[in-house]
């Protein structure tokens, strides 16, 4: 059983940034570098939909076009962290986010929520 805690957001204000960490954590035998990784948001009344790819090593990175040149995702396969650097943020942006593997999906986290408000 894989659990995911995902943290980082909060209030911003268009323009703003933020940065969001999902830590995951296993069995002994969990190999978190074994895995792609996504972030996913959803927004009220919206389907949960990719915003950002990461290969298992992290060589390989893709992006919902709405995000691509102000969101960057990163990972730290020694800590078991995925990262979501938000810049240049957008009243559309808001929603709550999460990390998962990519394809095959674990059990969800409670998400971290980004609200950009002025």
């Amino acid at each position: 059983q894989v659990q995911l805690v995902e943290s980082g957001g909060g209030l911003a204000q268009p323009g703003g940034s933020l940065r969001l960490s999902c830590a995951a954590s296993g069995s002994e035998f969990f190999s978190f570098s074994s895995f792609a990784m996504t972030w996913y948001r959803q927004a009220p009344g919206k389907e949960r939909e990719w915003v950002a790819y990461i290969s298992s090593s992290g060589g390989y990175t893709n992006y919902q076009d709405s995000v691509k040149g102000r969101f960057t995702i990163s990972r730290d396969n020694g800590a078991n962290m995925v990262y979501l650097q938000m810049n240049s943020l957008k009243f559309e942006d808001t929603a709550m986010y999460y990390c998962n593997r990519a394809g095959a999906l674990w059990s969800w986290g409670q998400g971290t929520q980004v609200t950009v408000s002025s």
